[in-house]
């Protein structure tokens, strides 16, 4: 939680300097989002894999009503943890995806504001580690879909810019099974497990830029 409470103090440190009296038109924006993820629903996903990082960056368009559409990129990965398995394995799960997002966006005041949306799109998974390589292969490789209900939680610096808390549940098209990562055995886990989607829960900050040319106006 340490790079939270950094990013928290960085965040609110933006708001020491005044207030700005115009409030932020959303219109077109870009947004870079750095999240944590743990992986849930799948038993074997969630025990045997780590999640290290998530990240995205869309472009948005907002139109006067909130409507909002969006086209972005979306990675993680996901490291194996080498004591959940019966012989240590080192490697992990790199996950790119490409995607389309509808929603809403709305501030609510100067300050505060919304972002709910679907983001939907197709993914590729790259499994790699040292136990797939003694067998003579380079890596496991899946496509499937990618969906994840989003929710951006927005707190203003300027007109043009804004920090935001997110929460995403990103579901993957694919069941995880512990031959993803060579290891030639269900481990003791219930093989109808295998079948559940691999998904997870994100939380994290994100940094958007707001392309509508105005120019904040400070207040004594």
């Amino acid at each position: 939680m340490n790079r939270f409470s950094t990013i928290l103090i960085c965040l609110f440190s933006c708001f020491q300097n005044g207030v700005f009296a115009q409030e932020i038109d959303p219109d077109d924006s870009f947004t870079f989002e750095l999240s944590l993820p743990n992986s849930i629903n799948n038993k074997p996903y969630k025990t045997i894999m780590q999640g290290l990082v998530q990240s995205s960056a869309q472009y948005q368009y907002t139109l006067k009503n909130g409507l909002s559409f969006a086209s972005g990129i979306h990675y993680t990965y996901f490291a194996i943890n080498e004591f959940r398995v019966p012989s240590k394995v080192y490697g992990g799960i790199h996950t790119a995806a490409a995607y389309i997002k509808v929603g809403h966006e709305k501030f609510w005041s100067e300050r505060f504001g919304t972002d709910f949306g679907l983001k939907m799109g197709y993914l590729q998974s790259y499994t790699v580690s040292d136990l797939l390589k003694t067998k003579g292969i380079p890596y496991n490789f899946i496509q499937g879909t990618y969906i994840e209900p989003c929710i951006g939680l927005v707190l203003t610096a300027d007109v043009n810019c804004s920090y935001r808390l997110t929460i995403g549940y990103p579901i993957y098209g694919y069941g995880f099974t512990p031959w993803m990562i060579g290891v030639d055995s269900n481990i003791g886990y219930d093989p109808a497990e295998f079948s559940k989607p691999s998904s997870l829960l994100s939380v994290g900050f994100a940094y958007t830029f707001y392309f509508n040319g105005k120019k904040s106006v400070a207040e004594d």
